[in-house]
């Protein structure tokens, strides 16, 4: 453990002139010679140029850029340079406890997530007192934190998916307007609503959101400048979501391979489809190669006991559930028909339902596994994840005037995409994170 701080450290002091502390912003900081993988699905640049003045991206050039002798400076020769990754699914540990809440789990998770390049997450759902007040205060700068968009509490039928504790239960209109109020009043970024009746699988069947009232709540935020999103699991209801003016899906399709025409109507429409491979896949991970336990990132943001349960509780049961065995199976047809909408033009996006921040690169490696090149991965984690929260004028891609949330990276992640977990330095809103001092296990 001490080789691994030195060596963090080595390579922040080899690469900075006049570095900034964590928390810390950078008045001009400027990133030369690097090869650019600036988000947008365009080639690589080498011995590219990016200035960030005051948090923004001011200048990106495909040769070097003059500036002033005191503004800090990092030598990229040999490097790779991303915008940061977005998780656009994950549900923050801490909100739910039979103790109340755990705010210090919560904040481990986010360095977690800042430590694995992961610049912005999307929480489709959770105690709402417990993540809107994270979500506060990472906007005013009193947490180390990625940027927070949050739904708040999900919102269901009575009985439906998701429709336990914390969430906004409706089943009738005009009479879910008063909690449609309450819920607005405390400024969600997105709404997410389940529309998902079960019955495939292992999962017994349970009641559905109606398709009417469905509508008639997606058009209320709407009508207010609230993007939705909902949680659907086959096509048929997807469909339907996408016919009532949902704007997004939380999930791919994961109960049988799409149709040709569901394709071409996600490229068509442009409704923006987040990934959450990993969330299925994950068990038969578990069961079958536990070895991935020992990779770097996941030694250094998971607890030694968590590692050590994964591997034994954890892995035994999934060995006996159902579960398992099923979700290996769909996985693949999922995989299969994110790459269809992907090659078709469709916006397929970065999110892992879970709350780490090594699933979502695995989330990338799986897309990678199903056929969609390195390239439009991550396009996937970056660009396409701002166009999910409607945030591409400000986010996810390394463009002037956008936000300089950027990743540097040791090898390069066209070559293989397992490489954007070689990460040398996370930069947020122009600040330099200095991972070596984020509160994870790693750097105990």
């Amino acid at each position: 453990m001490i080789s691994h701080r030195f060596l963090a450290l080595s390579i922040l002091f080899s690469f900075l002139l006049n570095a900034p502390i964590q928390g810390q912003a950078v008045s001009t900081l400027l990133i030369e010679n690097v090869t650019l993988i600036d988000g947008t699905g365009r080639p690589p640049v080498p011995g590219a140029s990016v200035l960030i003045a005051d948090g923004k991206i001011r200048k990106v050039s495909p040769t070097r850029i003059d500036v002033d002798k005191m503004a800090s400076r990092i030598d990229g020769q040999g490097k790779y340079l991303i915008p940061g990754l977005m998780d656009m699914h994950i549900h923050l540990t801490g909100g739910f406890g039979s103790d109340g809440t755990d705010e210090a789990a919560g904040l481990r998770a986010l360095h977690g997530y800042l430590y694995c390049g992961i610049t912005s997450v999307y929480d489709a759902g959770n105690n709402p007192d417990y993540i809107l007040k994270l979500r506060e205060k990472e906007r005013t700068g009193q947490i180390t934190s990625p940027r927070i968009f949050a739904t708040g509490s999900l919102i269901t039928v009575p009985g439906g998916h998701g429709g336990g504790t914390g969430a906004t239960l409706v089943d009738s209109w005009p009479e879910a307007i008063a909690k449609l109020d309450e819920h607005f009043a405390r400024k969600p970024d997105m709404v997410k609503f389940t529309f998902d009746e079960h019955g495939w699988g292992t999962r017994p069947m349970i009641p559905l959101l109606p398709v009417d009232l469905l509508q008639k709540m997606g058009q209320y935020f709407n009508e207010r400048g609230v993007r939705t999103t909902v949680h659907a699991s086959n096509e048929y209801r997807a469909r339907q979501a996408i016919g009532a003016g949902i704007n997004t899906l939380a999930h791919p399709i994961i109960q049988g391979p799409v149709s040709e025409g569901f394709v071409r109507l996600m490229a068509v429409r442009k409704i923006p489809m987040v990934s959450t491979l990993t969330i299925g896949e994950g068990y038969s991970r578990l069961v079958e190669h536990p070895e991935f336990l020992d990779q770097p990132l996941y030694q250094a943001v998971y607890e030694r006991e968590a590692i050590e349960r994964l591997r034994t509780d954890i892995r035994e049961q999934y060995k006996k559930r159902s579960w398992t065995t099923w979700m290996k199976i769909m996985t693949p047809v999922a995989q299969e028909s994110l790459r269809k909408i992907s090659e078709a033009g469709g916006v397929v996006v970065l999110g892992t339902d879970q709350s780490t921040g090594p699933a979502a690169h695995r989330e990338l490696e799986l897309m990678v596994a199903g056929g969609i090149a390195p390239l439009e991965a991550i396009r996937i984690g970056t660009l396409n994840a701002a166009i999910f929260l409607g945030k591409e004028d400000e986010l996810g891609s390394i463009e002037p005037g956008k936000s300089a949330d950027l990743v540097l990276l040791t090898a390069d992640p066209l070559a293989n995409i397992s490489n954007t977990q070689k990460i040398e330095l996370v930069i947020k809103a122009g600040q330099i994170i200095e991972r070596s001092k984020l509160n994870l296990p790693g750097n105990r």
